[in-house]
């Protein structure tokens, strides 16, 4: 793992007004008013207050200089170096979620958050791209062991790399979730409705969703799907294209009642 940016290590002259500043910080920076001044210093002073407090910054503190405009890879990477902040959940929650924060220190620290957090940072997108696919790789990674209610959870808040996984769920419960979830799409859903061991309890909750049922790509691909309730199957045909009608005819592994209805509406007597 590539080593994290620190302020620590040899000092050549020019740095010696630095270290000198940081002392002067230290002593001069009451503590009442070190958290104010570690929000609101210019570039230079938060990095020369972040030095001189090594080590002794608490966890509000350090929250303050993370919300601080200037805060960069520098001055996060100096942060997380702390043993004692980094052993703070919250700390290391808002370093992950820190769009400039160090690559290498948000994936170590994105494994360790709770579920919630990696569905949030899943969908974040201020923070790199590489961050948030390794926290639906974790989430995913996690699902087996998670409580049916906690995956119902998931599935309506999730984004599309995680959707793509709950699809395959066996849980009624839980696909009935997913088609609640504003970030599915028609692409995601699709191949759950094309296939032919899809619970067709499934099927139905999603031939009556106000959302999906009324998608004719949709409709076309439950009307052929002989796991398609029959009685659902049959509500779908009347809306249905003489074409695709043709072709539920021609799909042998339909339900004989399906089938019939669809020639006499096709026209095919």
């Amino acid at each position: 793992m590539p080593r994290r940016p620190s302020f620590q290590g040899a000092r050549d002259s020019g740095e010696e007004p630095r270290a000198a500043n940081a002392a002067r910080i230290a002593e001069a920076a009451p503590t009442r008013d070190l958290a104010r001044r570690l929000r609101e210093a210019a570039a230079g002073e938060l990095a020369e207050l972040v030095e001189a407090h090594a080590g002794t910054l608490d966890e509000a503190a350090a929250e303050q200089a993370l919300r601080n405009p200037y805060a960069g890879a520098e001055v996060i990477a100096a942060l997380a170096d702390q043993r004692g902040l980094a052993r703070a959940y919250a700390f290391r929650r808002a370093v992950v979620f820190h769009p400039r924060s160090p690559q290498p220190v948000a994936l170590q620290w994105a494994g360790g958050l709770y579920w919630r957090d990696l569905v949030a940072l899943g969908l974040e997108t201020r923070v790199r791209p590489v961050v948030r696919r390794a926290a639906d790789r974790h989430l995913i990674a996690r699902l087996p062991g998670f409580a049916l209610g906690e995956k119902i959870a998931i599935a309506r808040r999730a984004g599309g790399g995680v959707i793509g996984h709950l699809r395959h769920d066996p849980s009624v419960r839980v696909l009935a979730a997913l088609l609640e979830n504003p970030r599915l799409t028609e692409g995601l859903l699709a191949p759950l409705v094309h296939r032919e061991n899809a619970a067709p309890e499934v099927l139905r909750l999603i031939a009556e969703n106000p959302r999906w049922g009324l998608r004719y790509p949709l409709r076309t691909a439950l009307a052929r799907n002989p796991r398609t309730p029959v009685a659902t199957a049959l509500r779908l045909l009347p809306s249905l294209k003489k074409v695709d009608l043709r072709a539920v005819v021609a799909s042998p592994r339909v339900a004989p009642a399906v089938r019939r209805r669809a020639r006499l509406l096709s026209g095919g007597g």
